[in-house]
């Protein structure tokens, strides 16, 4: 297997006026490339990024930040998710003019209603294969986008331009099928998600996607298991145990975005009418956080 790769989300910075705050992202992108590590950054790919609350053109203002911050250091993933198959190519034209190295895509719904079928899901990953300029990955996360079977998403791991896979369920049958059947067959990169992470690198797999601060603890991971230290690996493996689920009933970005706070690299609240952690739930992060790899982190901004 080549070297485990760690591809990271960063979350959307909003102002108080609810445009991107430039400055905070830059500040996040800087964290993310040089102390969590990224083999590839995500721009306006995953939900967790809001991405879904902009305009086309605020959408590409994001995904041209991202690219411009990111600098060259490590290569650009972006996410041109949408129903219409022309608007997401033309987010993957627009996403190459800027240098980005691939696209992706969230596993679409049928706009008409209905669960698609396999038959579906093939023909628009063939038709964006068909014009887009840069691979694919084909993003799997049932709820906002499909819930894709094992045959499907062979299907559209077979098609020549989908590259990457990313798998957000945390089901070790069908992760562990995939492996075999996807990224050791040679049809595509297959990542999975933080709490898969150590058992996808022991399985074969090629790695993670997942947003900050998160990503931070990952590569430790990551590192730990190539240097062989498998029990410190399993040790750090275990800090997702609880984190992010035991707040996840205000879901991944409200949690990542508290904790990116709680270390002293803050992007602002999640986008209205949402709402964040409370503050005894806020005061529990930063008590468990002091457990993980981010202890240091923490308890240098809290001295500040």
């Amino acid at each position: 297997m080549s070297n485990p790769e760690l591809v990271v989300a960063p979350l959307t910075p909003f102002t108080g006026d609810l445009k991107i705050d430039v400055a905070a992202l830059q500040r996040e992108i800087d964290y993310v490339v040089e102390d969590c590590g990224a083999t590839m950054v995500v721009a306006a790919g995953v939900e967790a990024q809001e991405y879904t609350y902009l305009g086309l053109a605020e959408r590409k203002d994001l995904i041209a930040h991202t690219i411009d911050f990111v600098a060259g250091r490590c290569p650009v993933m972006v996410g041109i998710s949408h129903p219409s198959f022309k608007t997401a190519l033309e987010l993957a034209h627009f996403a190459h003019g800027l240098g980005a190295h691939a696209v992706q895509m969230l596993a679409p719904l049928r706009p008409f209603g209905g669960p698609p079928t396999e038959r579906d899901l093939v023909a628009y990953f063939e038709a964006v294969a068909k014009e887009s300029p840069l691979p694919l990955t084909l993003y799997l996360n049932s709820g906002p986008g499909a819930d894709v079977s094992i045959p499907a998403t062979i299907a559209i791991a077979r098609i020549d331009k989908v590259r990457y896979i990313k798998e957000s369920s945390r089901d070790l049958a069908r992760v562990s099928r995939l492996i075999v059947e996807i990224d050791q067959a040679g049809h595509a990169r297959y990542f999975t998600t933080m709490q898969m992470l150590l058992a996808t690198l022991e399985l074969g797999g090629s790695g993670a996607t997942m947003p900050p601060p998160a990503a931070e603890i990952a590569r430790a991971l990551i590192d730990a298991y190539v240097a062989g230290d498998h029990r410190r690996a399993a040790q750090i493996q275990l800090q997702f145990a609880l984190f992010p689920s035991k707040w996840m009933h205000r879901g991944l970005t409200a949690t990542m975005k508290a904790a990116l706070a709680l270390i002293g690299l803050p992007v602002g609240e999640l986008y209205p009418p949402y709402a964040s952690l409370d503050a005894e739930e806020t005061q529990a992060l930063a008590s468990y956080l002091k457990t993980t790899v981010l202890a240091k982190r923490l308890m240098q901004h809290a001295d500040h």
